[in-house]
């Protein structure tokens, strides 16, 4: 049986993708390739910021950076790109960062760079969740690796 694919943050697979020049990486998650054609992707460097790059957080309908420069555009190029993969290769499930501005499942900072935490979504959360892909964070991701364990 051929494997689902599935988009997954590339920092949360060990690439140094973040803003900072580092990554997120959760070895267990590493184990999805056993159930999972694993995608890793990054809207933010996708949609044309580079590593490293000034951190940035959701205020309002924008995306600003700690300098105060509009970024939105980049991170609405990579939601775009994120949800263009998904339709060309038929991705259903996608495994984004938590608190992320690009994929922020279900928190995010809150745009005064004070490491404050709010409800919200990343820009590709949302673009992806819109357009009917189910997006989940990196601790939903360990519990379906374990429920996926489990089953076999």
């Amino acid at each position: 049986m051929e494997k689902e694919n599935v988009l997954i943050s590339a920092c949360l697979l060990g690439n140094n993708t973040r803003y900072d020049g580092k990554n997120q990486n959760i070895p267990l998650l590493h184990n999805l390739v056993n159930f999972y054609n694993l995608i890793p992707f990054c809207p933010e460097v996708e949609g044309g910021l580079k590593i490293p790059r000034d951190p940035s957080e959701i205020s309002g309908d924008k995306v600003n950076s700690i300098k105060g420069k509009d970024v939105t555009k980049y991170f609405n190029a990579g939601a775009f790109l994120a949800l263009s993969i998904c339709k060309k290769m038929n991705i259903k499930l996608a495994i984004l960062k938590e608190e992320s501005p690009s994929c922020g499942v279900s928190k995010i900072h809150d745009g005064t760079f004070k490491n404050v935490i709010i409800n919200g979504r990343g820009v590709t959360t949302k673009k992806l969740i819109d357009n009917n892909i189910k997006v989940i964070n990196e601790n939903d991701a360990l519990k379906l690796l374990q429920e996926k364990e489990n089953e076999n």
